[in-house]
């Protein structure tokens, strides 16, 4: 009987007293995947603003043209699907208008109820492909620059001759969202998906 008791006893082990924080911190190899996901999406975008306030913003044809980060968050949020890509698009046009590249607090909601009900049109009836995913999200751009237009116009940023400039931004942007969309792609693949259809 003393026996049974001594090894009942032993069997359970008092759990420590303190965890460090690299014990209480650790990530696991699919979360660090995920995070090195994610830190890539920011970086997409960053390169993206950088690219577009540095080189693209001196170089205009027609009076247009591209929103190179507009069409990353886009594509990024359209990519990962309604549970997470909706929250991405509002964390990320928050941060864009803060950023100073994005014309007015307006393109908060535009870019997030555009893009939230494109993710949900494209789930809903259409399957997962990179045909889609690219019909979505530049249909997704043009309505956000004709959306601009239009606010702009409502409150006197811009007048209504300057319609076809916005068109052509559009334009220029969903064609500098195809090799945006092979390297988006292949981020996206990493830590694999975190939904399926």
């Amino acid at each position: 009987m003393a026996r049974k008791r001594r090894s009942r006893a032993s069997e359970f082990k008092p759990d420590p007293k303190a965890a460090t924080w690299i014990k209480t911190f650790r990530l696991t190899a699919q979360q660090r995947l995920r995070l090195a996901k994610w830190l890539l999406y920011v970086l997409t975008i960053v390169g993206c603003l950088v690219v577009q306030d540095v080189i693209m913003s001196r170089i205009r044809l027609f009076g247009a043209t591209t929103d190179l980060a507009v069409c990353a968050i886009i594509v990024i949020a359209i990519l990962e699907g309604t549970e997470v890509g909706t929250l991405f698009v509002l964390i990320a046009s928050t941060l864009y208008y803060f950023s100073g590249s994005a014309p007015g607090a307006y393109t908060i909601a535009l870019l997030t109820f555009l893009t939230t009900g494109s993710v949900l049109l494209r789930q809903m009836y259409w399957r997962r492909s990179r045909g889609s995913i690219l019909l979505f999200s530049g249909i997704t751009v043009m309505l956000y620059e004709i959306g601009l237009f239009v606010v702009g116009t409502a409150v006197g940023l811009t007048i209504p001759s300057h319609l076809i400039a916005f068109v052509l931004t559009g334009a220029y942007s969903v064609l500098a969202m195809i090799p945006l969309y092979s390297l988006i792609y292949k981020i996206g693949l990493i830590g694999g998906n975190t939904w399926k259809e």
